[in-house]
């Protein structure tokens, strides 16, 4: 499409930037719809910490055990096919030297001719599960602003590694856009959250125009919102907030409604979550 071109990278961490591991959920998602090969991993001796982000020990089918170390890896799609194709840069969110971390995996781009670069995340906000997961769509880049019809975000204060991403890409002449669903803060922390992950995949395709596989997501979604549909119900208190959470959609919704609604929900994540993480025992870079 205009704007990203077709070979497009697309980005998603788990970490603060994963509420309901729905961007990470994503980024797996197109990877099992699709045969990848790996184009460049980083040191993770010179980008990640340890004590927060611990490598772990696995097991083969015959029993050896070895060490996995985090990681954050550049994919592209094994096989060239018509029209727009995903690279894939997946991985843990770094803990420190960001400014190298974002040129290693720029370079890497520009080498492999990356047209366009999405990032994708996922935020604790104040909506409600019964309703359609809202993504804000932005970018910085006038241009694809217009021919994507993206918001263009006013935030000041911390950014995380996305962000870095994307300036990064943007100074180096890659266009860049940013993705982020809105999770409901109260299951965001206890379950993954498949009718964001849902939310984010079609939007990618949206303004990707690539094949993006989305399997038995829709199933996934409604069995999450029937679940969290039988908890509330027991519990008045939790009912009542869904309610007001919904009156509070319906009217951002109505046809009275401002444009910049979610926009401004977006504004207002940062600036509450500039304090900490959302996800405990992970790196904690702010964003």
């Amino acid at each position: 499409m205009d704007g990203l071109g077709r070979r497009v990278l697309v980005a998603g961490f788990d970490g603060w930037n994963d509420a309901g591991e729905a961007a990470s959920s994503a980024i797996t998602r197109l990877r099992e719809g699709g045969a990848y090969e790996p184009v460049f991993s980083v040191d993770p001796e010179l980008y990640f910490d340890y004590q927060y982000t611990r490598p772990q020990v696995v097991a083969d089918g015959e029993g050896k055990r070895t060490l996995q170390w985090p990681e954050a890896t550049l994919l592209k799609p094994v096989r060239a096919t018509r029209g727009t194709q995903l690279w894939l840069l997946t991985g843990v969110e770094p803990a420190r030297a960001w400014q190298a971390f974002a040129s290693e995996f720029i370079d890497v781009a520009l080498r492999e001719d990356i047209t366009g670069f999405v990032s994708i995340g996922s935020m604790m906000s104040d909506v409600p599960h019964t309703r359609p997961i809202s993504v804000f769509g932005g970018s910085d880049n006038e241009a694809l602003r217009t021919a994507l019809e993206l918001e263009r975000s006013t935030y000041e204060g911390p950014v995380g590694i996305l962000s870095v991403l994307g300036h990064a890409a943007d100074t180096a002449g890659i266009p860049s856009a940013s993705l982020w669903a809105s999770v409901p803060h109260y299951v965001a922390g206890h379950t993954p959250s498949p009718k964001a992950t849902l939310a984010l995949l079609d939007k990618l395709e949206d303004i990707t125009g690539a094949a993006v596989p989305r399997g038995d997501l829709a199933t996934e979604a409604a069995a999450w919102e029937a679940s969290i549909d039988a908890a509330a119900a027991d519990d008045e208190e939790m009912t009542e907030y869904i309610r007001q959470l919904e009156r509070t959609r319906d009217t951002w919704d109505s046809p009275e409604a401002s444009g910049d609604a979610i926009a401004q929900e977006f504004e207002r994540y940062l600036r509450r979550r500039g304090d900490g993480p959302s996800k405990p025992g992970r790196d904690d870079p702010r964003r």
